[in-house]
């Protein structure tokens, strides 16, 4: 028969409490206490039931994450993060997609995980701010990655600062016409990242003296599919742009196929740069500004599971560098910005 967390306390001499407070690294035990007790355990062979040891402190021993979309890699690479922590402390994981305004009014509130999980974290949800201070006043410890809440902890990268950073790059080469591949602004999941990337690529062309064109700001819908598609349409302009910059690298990647397809040289008629740093954009050679996605969502479970331990705490705010990668698919623009006539027959 298994030893019990009674037979440990015998064996060490200790109450059984203390032999709880011993095994979970809790403050209040003597270090020759906790030596003891451990020693015992390790005789004994004892495994903490960490079930029981849930029930017996209220706990569910559940993490929620709430995302907006599951196959992005973006949201994939921030779950990979937070399962790696939520695993190492052998905790479970639940998964939810909040995608309207109901579900994210519900995540406010605490309704649908209250009793499910120990505390969440929401990932680029757009919670509004009345939303963020309704979750931050309710009794279930959250973080936000993506999304700054004043009264919640939160995991962010500067997303300003990353358009201004990859326009600054193709600016530096001699771009003056980039297109701009994003995603829709009447867009119904409400994403803050793609208009804080707007800006900083607006800043960054305001700075040059360089006045925005809408017509090279077209929505990709952060996939391969729309980034082709979002590039179709620039280089089918009267003036198309010499460099695109894409809000993720996925479209970068749609923007590159399409590019080759038109018989375009890439960097030579056509430079594109796009944001993530995704597992193969080494492989496309692409030019990008990374960010530590998984990382984040290590982070962002760290840093929830503080709370849960330490109880009501001062939110902190982590904001992750980024970082440019001049890999091979951006370079000098040409000094005359009409594409050749074979390529212009390659478009049309």
């Amino acid at each position: 028969m298994p030893a019990s967390i009674g037979d440990v306390a015998e064996h060490a001499g200790v109450s059984v409490a203390t032999v709880s407070r011993a095994l979970r690294g809790l403050p209040n035990v003597a270090p020759s206490t906790r030596a003891r007790v451990l020693e015992a355990a390790a005789r004994l062979g004892y495994v903490a039931d960490a079930r029981a040891a849930g029930l017996a402190s209220g706990r569910t021993r559940t993490i929620g994450v709430a995302v907006p979309l599951i196959g992005p890699w973006f949201f994939s690479q921030v779950l990979a993060g937070v399962e790696a922590v939520v695993t190492d402390r052998d905790l479970d994981l639940l998964v939810l997609t909040v995608d309207d305004d109901a579900g994210r009014q519900r995540l406010a509130s605490g309704a649908r995980l209250r009793g499910r999980v120990d505390g969440v974290i929401a990932v680029d949800v757009a919670l509004t701010e009345e939303q963020r201070a309704t979750l931050a006043a309710n009794d279930l410890p959250a973080v936000l990655v993506g999304l700054r809440g004043e009264d919640l902890p939160c995991v962010l990268v500067d997303n300003v600062e990353v358009g201004r950073t990859a326009t600054e790059h193709l600016l530096s080469l001699g771009h003056t016409r980039i297109g701009l591949v994003g995603h829709a602004r009447d867009d119904p999941l409400r994403f803050s990242v793609p208009e804080e990337r707007r800006r900083g690529y607006h800043e960054a062309l305001a700075a040059a003296g360089i006045e925005p064109d809408p017509r090279l700001e077209l929505d990709g819908n952060f996939s391969i599919p729309g980034g082709a598609e979002a590039a179709e349409a620039l280089l089918a302009l009267p003036e198309p742009p010499t460099a695109i910059l894409a809000m993720s690298d996925e479209m970068a990647f749609g923007c590159l196929r399409l590019a080759r397809q038109r018989g375009l040289a890439v960097p030579g008629d056509l430079s594109v740069v796009g944001v993530d740093d995704h597992d193969v954009a080494a492989a496309w050679d692409l030019t990008t500004v990374s960010q530590p996605v998984q990382g984040m969502g290590e982070q962002a479970a760290e840093l929830l599971l503080a709370v849960i331990d330490a109880g009501a705490t001062a939110p902190a705010h982590l904001t992750v560098p980024s970082r440019l990668r001049v890999r091979g698919t951006t370079g000098p623009a040409k000094a005359d910005r009409t594409p050749s006539r074979s390529t212009q027959d390659a478009i049309t």
